[in-house]
């Protein structure tokens, strides 16, 4: 049993993993990083994480990936304060994920995306094409021959919500749902709205037509599309293809890292 977080922007996604399935997972905002250990009990006494052990057996270690270094330097500080000695891993680029790494630039893939690039590979379904809809859009593109190529990184829907607020004079701040009912706006928030859901979704599925359309080009199989991500709920389904919804896939890939490089 591994305790694999993904630390993102917003927010911190965790849980115990096992043999490729997750017994449970949760997430809290990044700054409040710290309570991700709380939720395992890795506190002095540690009474829940004891309750964990009874339910789910001995954990082995700890598999994390970061795109925020001013909390990767906190997590292992933390683990050590809360008595953890166990071995603790992190996915970066120069560790083994279960394909070649073609893109030019290995250092600048975000680790998120390298984990999500080797849940692909466990999961069998290479060529693949990934799409993580978290506070940046990320899609990489893993193939048979080039193994992770690189992708494309676009603003996510809650940058173009505050941004639209913060760059305007006299646009509110809206909240996050995304449910519209016409694209015609009969007020400000609602044309605000119908603005960022439709043209959010326009952006995804012309991204997703170019690199499907390039990959195409080269007569290879049409490759899997995944999505995961805070908002990959509500718009996996909307794609042409539909994308195959993997709410945890950040923490699959997680494992299937630490276990490689074991």
């Amino acid at each position: 049993m591994l305790l694999c977080i993904d630390i993102g922007n917003t927010h911190t996604h965790h849980g115990l993993l096992a043999g490729g399935k997750v017994l449970t997972s949760g997430k809290v905002p990044t700054p409040r990083l710290a309570e991700v250990l709380g939720e395992y009990g890795l506190t002095p006494g540690r009474p829940a994480f004891v309750q964990r052990q009874a339910a789910y057996g001995d954990l082995e270690g700890v598999a994390f990936c970061s795109v925020v270094p001013t909390a990767t330097a906190r997590l292992r500080p933390a683990l050590l304060a809360a008595g953890f000695t166990g071995p603790v891993f992190q996915l970066t680029h120069d560790k083994k994920i279960g394909m070649p790494v073609t893109y030019p630039h290995p250092a600048e893939i975000g680790q998120d995306r390298l984990a999500n690039a080797a849940a692909a590979h466990a999961l069998g379904v290479v060529p693949a094409v990934i799409i993580d809809l978290g506070t940046a859009v990320t899609f990489d593109v893993v193939t048979a021959q080039g193994g992770y190529e690189g992708g494309i990184i676009a603003p996510g829907l809650a940058v173009m919500r505050h941004y639209l607020h913060e760059r305007t004079a006299q646009l509110p701040e809206i909240d996050d749902s995304l449910e519209v009912s016409r694209a015609i706006g009969r007020s400000t928030v609602e044309a605000m709205r119908i603005g960022m859901v439709l043209g959010f979704m326009g952006m995804i599925q012309a991204l997703l037509d170019a690199v499907r359309s390039e990959l195409a080009a080269r007569s290879g199989s049409p490759p899997t599309v995944l999505a995961t991500g805070g908002y990959a709920e509500h718009f996996a389904a909307r794609l042409r293809p539909p994308a195959r919804l993997v709410p945890q896939l950040t923490l699959l890939g997680l494992e299937a890292a630490c276990r490689l490089n074991g």
